[in-house]
């Protein structure tokens, strides 16, 4: 494949985005045998990086780490975006689509703690800082005693808060220390059968325009479909949810040979009360197991579970 101009690389600006497009364009080069120069990262500051003294439920929600990205996709201004999918909203704008999945990192969540090595051995009352209101809530669920603050930023910030003594712990995906070769910095690596992680954890997708030939066939080459099927499980039970970042929930796909199970799971912010069930079925049915999955949780919970929630 001979490319006349430069594919141009959409992504965020922080360290661990520019590591994820990095990563897309290495890969890219190797399936069709292209030298780097054939290839722009294009930085775009998202309205989910400017915003950095309130949470995201009080500002829009997820869709302001990827609204201006999918301008530019829109515009021209780039080809293809890199995206974390836990990132994305899960109904994406008319006339873009999600055109490969990477190999999915690993979904589990890390505690990090300043002067003890578990979530378990914080004093009481201690300070945990998250932005996540998932994290926070599961915290509270397992330890009700700690104060909860809202921890912004983007992973080198949020250590350099624990660091300087803001909190006492704080919690982090594993998949962006492992990308970013500091799993090291891991205090505690938590399990994903209790400290259930968000839909889409640890995966990367590719967000390209409906009808361009030309980046379908390059991002196909990559595009990995043991990590797109779980990831439709994932992303159509959020959907009937309608997840938000103004909503704990998480849930986790795995596939068995041709059978997918899906674990989810919701909970008030406080974490007092929690929904918790599995859907199984053939893999071809991904969509379809989400789709039953939230529907039962729905139906547990009763229709004033999520009323009233402002993060």
């Amino acid at each position: 494949m001979t490319q006349t101009k430069p594919i141009r690389i959409g992504t965020r600006g922080s360290k661990l985005a520019l590591v994820q497009a990095a990563e897309v364009r290495a890969r890219l080069m190797a399936a069709h045998g292209l030298p780097e120069s054939d290839f722009a990262i294009e930085v775009i500051s998202t309205s989910g990086d400017r915003i950095q003294d309130r949470p995201l439920s009080e500002v829009g929600g997820k869709g302001l780490f990827s609204k201006e990205i999918e301008e530019a996709l829109f515009d021209g201004r780039i080809d293809l975006a890199v995206h974390c999918v836990k990132d994305l909203a899960t109904v994406l704008p008319e006339g873009l689509h999600l055109s490969a999945f990477l190999p999915r990192e690993d979904v589990r969540d890390v505690f990090i703690g300043r002067s003890v090595g578990r979530l378990a051995d914080l004093p009481q009352g201690a300070r945990v800082g998250t932005a996540s209101l998932r994290r926070q809530a599961l915290v509270r669920r397992l330890r009700p005693d700690l104060d909860l603050v809202i921890l912004r930023g983007n992973v080198q910030t949020r250590l350099a808060k624990l660091e300087a003594g803001e909190v006492e712990g704080t919690l982090l995906a594993l998949a962006g220390l492992n990308r970013l070769s500091m799993a090291e910095t891991a205090s505690e690596v938590l399990s994903a059968e209790t400290f259930l992680p968000a839909p889409g954890q640890g995966a990367l997708a590719i967000e390209s325009r409906i009808g361009d030939s030309r980046i379908d066939a390059l991002v196909a080459a990559i595009d990995t479909p043991a990590a797109r099927v779980p990831l439709a499980a994932e992303r159509a039970f959020l959907r009937r949810l309608d997840g938000s970042c103004r909503t704990p929930i998480a849930g986790l796909a795995e596939i068995d040979g041709d059978r997918l199970s899906l674990h989810g799971m919701i909970l008030r912010p406080d974490g007092s009360e929690v929904h918790e069930g599995r859907e199984s079925g053939p893999s071809a049915e991904a969509d379809a197991i989400g789709e039953r999955l939230g529907e039962r949780l729905l139906a547990q919970a009763g229709p004033d579970f999520f009323a009233g929630w402002t993060g």
